[in-house]
């Protein structure tokens, strides 16, 4: 086959949107074993092993690790370190997985590392056994080399899945941190918290320090068996970590064994960002004991100014709007009591979509007796989704709610429309995917006043 020359962004975007995609696929058609670090060493090595320059704190966890990772990168920023900031997946554009200081690579640059980066994929398939790199594994090398182009002085590195197996666990930690543990990819990581938590726990490196989110239980004694073994300092949530929520102003006083920080603004709705923002100072006292400048008001005020999608994201008032990638038992969860704290409404409505590899049932257990009004919906060419007529089926069948089913996120979005009253309550959730789509068509149509942000 002759290679095709990239000369333009949406050619260099089609070459990496070809390659598998395990963030696309259905769980049925790959197993752990789709996934081996050999793939991606072997590809670091041919663009000349940039992870080997740039130290990093690493972020697994099932629910949590992107909003602590971008606490972590805005407080660097604000202090001064040209900080890199690698996330998944992305909202609306590709290039938003990959900032540097909040800002993502121009369209032009964007080519530029992907025709290097072509190249070198192009070499390794030409060897004997056609060693294929997967999108993830093309986008962390690509992010490696933007983070290298832009002399970044560290990057905070979010895992793709799991944490053992993950491209981004070829890396040189200053710190490794893992937010919580709960069901999810249990087809991959296992079906019980316990082996979830072992292949979360692989991201630990001998005698680099870890923080952890993990509650009481099996999944934290995992946790602590490993750092042990490898002799690695555990700092817990709970034990070495101490969070007080202010509640009334939603502000932490969070002491770690080497600072106390006091009265620091939760930048993101819900209770549960109180506990992301604990293991972000905490990882900031971590960067600072290995010789990072980090003063504490510049790191308090780019904690504050952290804005991130999808995260119980208020997009319109009269009626409310929100749009949440909550898509396990935990986030759900998360996402309820948030609602029920901070959002009293007339009436609530509820748009969703999940995907296959998910426990459908459990999460439509969860949220129907939460809501009037349901609509259930498919997210557009992604064959994990679960198809509107199965979805629907499933809903009238766990809970008597009234339940419409529409073929798509626009259909859906329409529907709502006519349905929400000012008073209301309008909620998108139940995967990345469905936020994204639904909040893509609520920026570009909306039907009331933007929410207010101060």
């Amino acid at each position: 086959m002759v290679d095709r020359s990239i000369e333009t962004y949406e050619q260099a975007i089609e070459f990496v949107f070809g390659r598998i995609n395990y963030e696309r696929l259905h769980g049925d058609l790959y197993s752990a074993g789709d996934f081996k670090l050999d793939r991606m060493n072997r590809l670091l090595a041919a663009i000349d092993h940039p992870e080997e320059h740039l130290p990093v704190v690493h972020i697994a966890g099932s629910k949590g690790k992107g909003s602590t990772a971008a606490m972590i990168a805005s407080a660097l920023s604000a202090c001064g370190h040209r900080t890199g900031l690698f996330t998944s997946p992305h909202v609306e554009s590709f290039e938003e997985r990959m900032t540097v200081d909040g800002q993502s690579p121009t369209p032009e640059r964007m080519t530029e590392l992907i025709n290097e980066m072509a190249e070198a994929v192009r070499a390794l398939e030409r060897e004997p056994g056609h060693l294929s790199p997967t999108y993830f594994e093309i986008t962390t090398a690509i992010a490696w080399k933007h983070f290298m182009h832009s002399h970044a002085d560290l990057a905070i590195l979010e895992v793709g899945l799991g944490g053992r197996l993950d491209a981004t666990n070829i890396c040189h930690p200053l710190a490794s941190i893992i937010t919580s543990i709960s069901r999810d990819h249990i087809r991959l990581l296992g079906s019980d918290l316990a082996s979830i938590a072992r292949e979360k726990a692989g991201i630990i490196k001998p005698g680099i320090p870890v923080i952890s989110g993990v509650s009481p239980g099996d999944a934290r004694d995992e946790i602590v068996r490993t750092a042990r073994r490898l002799t690695s300092p555990l700092w817990q949530l709970g034990r070495e970590i101490h969070l007080v929520h202010n509640r009334q102003d939603h502000t932490v006083d969070v002491t770690t064994p080497r600072t106390r920080w006091q009265n620091v603004s939760v930048p993101l709705s819900g209770s549960h960002q109180a506990m992301n923002t604990a293991l972000a100072l905490a990882a900031l006292d971590l960067v600072a004991e290995a010789g990072y400048d980090l003063p504490v008001d510049q790191a308090r005020q780019g904690i504050t100014d952290v804005s991130w999608p999808v995260r119980i994201e208020v997009l319109g008032e009269r009626p409310t709007l929100i749009v949440d990638a909550a898509h396990n038992w935990a986030s759900i969860s998360a996402l309820l009591q948030t609602l029920s704290a901070s959002f009293p409404a007339r009436r609530r409505l509820l748009i969703f979509a999940t995907s296959r590899d998910k426990d459908v049932n459990g999460l439509l257990r969860q949220l129907l007796p939460e809501f009037d009004t349901v609509i259930v919906t498919e997210f557009l060419d992604n064959p994990r989704s679960v198809p509107v007529e199965e979805l629907h089926r499933r809903a009238i069948e766990v809970f008597d709610v009234p339940v419409h089913a529409a073929t798509d996120p626009s259909t859906a979005w329409k529907l709502a429309h006519r349905l929400a009253s000012p008073d209301d309550l309008v909620c998108v959730t139940g995967s990345f995917f469905i936020a994204a789509e639904i909040r893509e068509l609520i920026v570009e149509q909306p039907w009331s006043q933007p929410a207010r942000t101060g």
